[in-house]
């Protein structure tokens, strides 16, 4: 059973079913953080998180949320977005309640993003910066999506 509800009149719904590729892509591809990314790595990863879309009256598109999780210990919150023409209506705070109450996010022990500027929304659910930055590691290939559209 899907996890969704309703906010004026808009509905979030984790319902993979729902997901327009076509339309994330539109909007990762153009994105500070995933400007480029193909069509195929977008699908694909899709596929393998965890997904609440925002969908306008009209049934189109209009914003994401995606988690990428092992549901038991630790989650990552990506790809957050609301087309700008919606923007302004509560949308991205109403997605985030939602998935907050999503019933396979309960008992983590973390939960991490990472966001430009978008601070202030995510500390209003609980989010802060990390206390000992100094700990945390990544490793990071600004590349990867030029090389996958060269390759086709």
């Amino acid at each position: 059973m899907a996890h969704e509800s309703t906010h004026q009149g808009y509905i979030l719904s984790d319902d993979p079913s729902w997901l327009d590729a076509a339309a994330i892509h539109a909007y990762l591809t153009r994105s500070y953080w995933a400007e480029g990314i193909p069509l195929r790595t977008v699908t694909e990863s899709l596929a393998n998180s965890l997904c609440l879309g925002i969908y306008a009256p009209n049934g189109a598109q209009v914003g994401l949320i995606r988690v990428i999780s092992d549901y038991a210990t630790f989650a990552w919150l990506c790809d957050v977005y609301v087309l700008e023409a919606h923007r302004g209506r509560g949308l991205a705070k109403a997605a985030l309640a939602l998935l907050a109450s999503h019933p396979k996010l309960q008992g983590l022990r973390r939960l991490q993003l990472v966001t430009r500027d978008a601070h202030a929304l995510y500390e209003k659910f609980g989010f802060a910066r990390v206390d000992e930055p100094g700990k945390h590691m990544e490793r990071r290939d600004q590349d990867v999506y030029r090389r996958l559209r060269l390759r086709g």
